[in-house]
């Protein structure tokens, strides 16, 4: 069985098409709801490392309402103080890490688009 871990929020529309896509092609999907159970430190810094800046969502409606200073910080402590500022849904599996809910990364994960 294939398995994976989908970070994101359950309230978010994509994570549930996400979701719903991947147990539907075979996958068996641990989702981690980051608002409900907060990612610890190292967990955040792993994204990071795994990402890059490009985990911070800059078109959320999160970012757009921090400050600049706040804008400035740290990529995991940002994630600790506002996990809404994570893009999502960043997908861990195996030696895959992908990021969003694209043709792409469907593409990826045997998922028809």
């Amino acid at each position: 069985m294939k398995s994976l871990t989908l970070y994101g929020l359950s309230h978010c529309s994509t994570c549930q098409k996400a979701q719903a896509d991947l147990q539907e092609n075979g996958w068996t999907v641990d989702f981690r709801d980051v608002q409900k159970q907060p990612l610890t430190e190292d967990e955040r810094s792993r994204l990071v490392a795994d990402f890059g800046d490009k985990i911070v969502n800059r078109a959320s409606l999160t970012w757009r309402g921090m400050s600049d200073d706040e804008r400035a910080g740290d990529p995991v402590a940002m994630m600790g103080a506002k996990p809404s500022v994570m893009k999502r849904p960043a997908i861990v599996a195996d030696d895959l890490r992908l990021l969003g809910w694209t043709a792409n990364v469907k593409r990826a994960l045997g998922v028809p688009a």
